[in-house]
């Protein structure tokens, strides 16, 4: 299936496997499918023009991110069963995104950056400079094509300026 899903467009992918999970009579698959294709046409309509790679993944990484929030929420308000849900919605999502860094490699790519503004200032980065940091990061996230929690990220950065 990967081979394919370098040809054809996020939204292609999409509808076919709309089309999947609608024959598998797959519920919540079907839904949340449903749901990343709305996000991708409303960010296209905001947009009036045809998403970036980079702007479909960024529609995408939000959903996951309002995903997490609700599950927080859901678990804070002792409703498991929803929790469970938005988590299901989740995996869906994650199908479409680029692999998620693991916290070796991610705190590899953040001493880097960090390195990168000693580098530049001369000397090692205190907390004051996170912001470089972080811009640092995530620039190279993006030249690599590789995605991470943007708190994620942010904890690591405050523990390498920390230290």
């Amino acid at each position: 299936m990967k081979d394919m899903s370098d040809t054809l467009s996020l939204e292609a992918q999409v509808n076919q496997q709309i089309t999947v999970a609608m024959k598998a009579h797959d519920a919540t698959r079907t839904t949340t499918l449903r749901l990343i294709k709305n996000a991708l046409k409303n960010k296209f309509i905001e947009k009036r023009e045809a998403l970036t790679p980079a702007e479909e993944q960024q529609a995408l990484a939000t959903m996951i991110k309002q995903r997490r929030d609700s599950i927080d929420q859901f678990t804070k308000g002792n409703r498991p069963e929803l929790a469970a849900a938005e988590a299901a919605e989740i995996v869906v999502i994650e199908e479409f995104l680029p692999k998620a860094l693991d916290d070796a490699a991610l705190a590899a790519l953040v001493a880097e950056a960090v390195a990168e503004v000693a580098a530049a200032a001369g000397q090692k980065p205190t907390p004051k400079e996170m912001g470089q940091v972080m811009k640092a990061v995530q620039a190279r996230l993006q030249a690599k094509s590789l995605r991470a929690e943007g708190r994620a990220v942010s904890e690591l950065v405050k523990k390498a300026l920390a230290g």
